[in-house]
């Protein structure tokens, strides 16, 4: 399998296997988007960490896949590459990416296409399509924008250049650096947290932001009061304000 999924104590993995650099080929972007969807239904799986292993967190597009293929191929194909990254985006739990080595391409907007980045000190990010005469076809366009802001999406997208850990994080395209050694467990400690949160609120707070970019502020407010209202219904909302009320912030104990 190029993409595979483990779970434990309420976080799930899914790891890119497939080896050397982790090319995003048709079938790793198939699996990918099954496996997003099998996470997103399943009760066991709190919170997501989307990682490539030690070195690589995914080197781009498979190229010799994609030379192959002519326009009638890719008109075919295009909307198939852009679902099943947007099936990770649309996890409606917390998903944070481990970022080693090469996060480029296509491996740079499955990134973009979570919450939350972890990257290696030794972690080198970019968009280089346009090196290839094509453009971010995997979301990258819209997500970087939305992300780090159209002028500096702009920069990277038209020069193709790679950025180090540190322009990244300086960027805002990833969130913390750390030693390489240290990327997936920090990544784990991230998801494990929020693995014992109110899921239902959580999953309302990830919802109502993501809306909320993508729509005007009233839609937005719309979304937001329509689930903090709903959250009254939950029993996690009955205990964390009973919790709050007997022993203080911080100390409920979700189920």
């Amino acid at each position: 399998m190029t993409v595979t999924l483990e779970v434990a104590e309420g976080v799930g993995t899914l790891r890119l296997d497939r080896p050397p650099m982790n090319a995003i080929d048709i079938a790793t972007q198939d699996r990918l988007k099954e496996l997003a969807e099998e996470v997103s239904r399943r009760d066991d799986v709190r919170a997501v960490i989307l990682y490539g292993g030690e070195k690589v967190f995914a080197a781009g597009a498979d190229i010799k896949e994609m030379q192959k293929m002519d326009h009638t191929d890719m008109v075919l194909r295009a909307r198939a590459l852009q679902d099943s990254f947007t099936a990770v985006a649309r996890i409606p739990k917390p998903v944070v990416a481990a970022v080693t080595g090469y996060a480029l391409g296509g491996g740079c907007e499955l990134a973009l296409c979570t919450d939350y980045r972890i990257a290696a000190d030794n972690a080198k990010l970019g968009q280089p399509e346009i090196l290839l005469g094509l453009i971010p076809g995997a979301g990258g366009t819209q997500r970087l924008a939305r992300l780090i802001g159209p002028s500096k999406a702009k920069d990277l997208i038209f020069t193709g250049r790679h950025v180090k850990a540190d322009e990244a994080l300086a960027l805002g395209l990833v969130d913390r650096v750390v030693p390489a050694a240290e990327v997936y467990q920090e990544a784990h400690a991230w998801a494990a947290r929020l693995a014992k949160g109110p899921a239902i609120a959580l999953r309302a707070a990830k919802e109502a932001i993501d809306t909320g970019l993508e729509t005007d502020i009233d839609t937005g407010l719309a979304v937001e009061r329509t689930w903090f209202a709903g959250l009254f219904a939950t029993e996690d909302r009955e205990l964390g304000m009973r919790s709050f009320v007997e022993q203080g912030p911080g100390k409920a104990k979700f189920r």
